[in-house]
């Protein structure tokens, strides 16, 4: 994919060297801290609030001390790159359907940080947050999805970030709304076969704007199309419980089987159409 030398998105939170280590803490934090190591020990209060208060700045100042790799400031550029495609190409399917379109912001962070839906780990891979209306990646993902997935190259990259993007397309649309509410009064089998037409179709969404950006920029190399649909394949619920080890359940699935999740990618590429990514037939 050809993108470096092209413009990146101003809605990037970059979180780098704010995450990966202890909260800070705040000064009610601090001060209680403080009375708990005073009556443990049994010393001079005004000694132990002093070295409390020192260590917490100590810890403040580790975190803050993480200085990114060439590579990783490579990740950063790239993905700002493709969130600002993100952005042309769903501002003006919007606009088409006399609709508004909100830009996400995306924050990249390492290690942990927080989010509104709660405490972000790296373990959790990237994710949509509906409540803040931000998409959250640890950018140590991507050599997860090259090493660990086994799933390489750049639009293998740009397909996860443009999935989360997806999700919160259909925030905007009004969907994840309506799945989360209805998942409230489900069973958990259920529950999990609506998660999963909620991923597919963030796929889908996915694959409509590989179609629109390659079309409106043409970016995409030979190539590029199976570095995406081998990525979904890579991170199918089947995949993943067979590289576990365990036993392959289909009820458990969250985000769809491997044929499945290229499939849906493939669909939305193939038609280019968002009305082609109806994965509900009733909400």
């Amino acid at each position: 994919m050809r993108w470096r030398g092209r413009e990146g998105s101003s809605n990037v939170d970059d979180r780098r060297r704010m995450s990966g280590g202890k909260k800070a803490t705040g000064i009610g934090g601090i001060i209680m801290t403080a009375v708990i190591a005073y009556i443990m020990s049994g010393g001079d209060m005004g000694a132990v609030l002093n070295s409390v208060i020192s260590e917490t700045i100590s810890s403040s100042a580790q975190t803050r001390e993480y200085k990114p790799t060439k590579k990783d400031e490579e990740h950063a550029a790239f993905v700002s790159v493709i969130l600002k495609d993100t952005e042309d190409v769903w501002q003006e399917i919007f606009t088409q359907n006399s609709l508004r379109y909100k830009k996400p912001t995306l924050v990249m962070f390492r290690g942990t940080t927080t989010s509104g839906c709660g405490e972000a780990h790296s373990q959790m891979g990237p994710f949509y947050c509906p409540s803040d209306q931000k998409v959250y990646i640890d950018l140590g993902f991507f050599d997860e999805l090259q090493y660990k997935f086994k799933a390489k190259g750049d639009f293998a990259q740009a397909y996860v970030i443009a999935h989360e993007i997806g999700h919160h397309v259909q925030n905007l649309f009004g969907i994840l709304p309506k799945v989360h509410k209805k998942q409230k009064y489900m069973n958990k089998i259920d529950s999990n076969k609506l998660s999963v037409k909620t991923e597919l179709q963030a796929d889908c969404f996915a694959g409509v704007w590989a179609k629109k950006i390659d079309h409106k920029k043409q970016l995409l190399d030979r190539g590029d199309i199976e570095e995406a649909l081998n990525a979904a394949s890579r991170i199918g619920d089947d995949t993943l419980q067979r590289q576990a080890g365990g036993e392959v359940v289909p009820d458990s699935f969250t985000h769809g089987s491997a044929s499945q999740r290229k499939e849906w990618f493939y669909r939305g590429y193939n038609s280019g159409n968002i009305n082609s990514c109806n994965t509900f037939s009733s909400l």
